[in-house]
């Protein structure tokens, strides 16, 4: 079972708690977990990531084992922490802004 931390905005729109988790066949990377995401929660697809590119959306960032995750290939192994569900996957809403 992996772990994943939603920000408060995508629980509310998901009505679920802070923490989900989530069966990932295959290997534990960005691309499964988000996968497995969007498929249990269909009211998430083109909020994390963009619709057609897959990419990130921009005010997102990902970190798992206090590193953040979020400009590595989105098919690069995650640590054997979070795939071993001992450490979750965080999703965190990024603050944008400026004097």
């Amino acid at each position: 079972m992996i772990r994943v931390i939603l920000p408060y905005h995508l629980r509310t729109l998901a009505q679920c708690g802070a923490e989900v988790t989530l069966d990932v066949a295959g290997p534990v990377t960005q691309r499964s977990i988000l996968d497995a995401l969007e498929a249990r929660y269909p009211m998430l697809c083109g909020t994390i990531r963009d619709h057609v590119t897959k990419q990130r959306r921009p005010l997102l960032r990902f970190f798992a084992c206090n590193e953040d995750f979020s400009l590595e290939s989105p098919d690069a192994p995650l640590p054997e922490a979070v795939a071993s569900g001992k450490e979750p996957f965080f999703i965190v809403g990024a603050i944008a802004g400026g004097s």
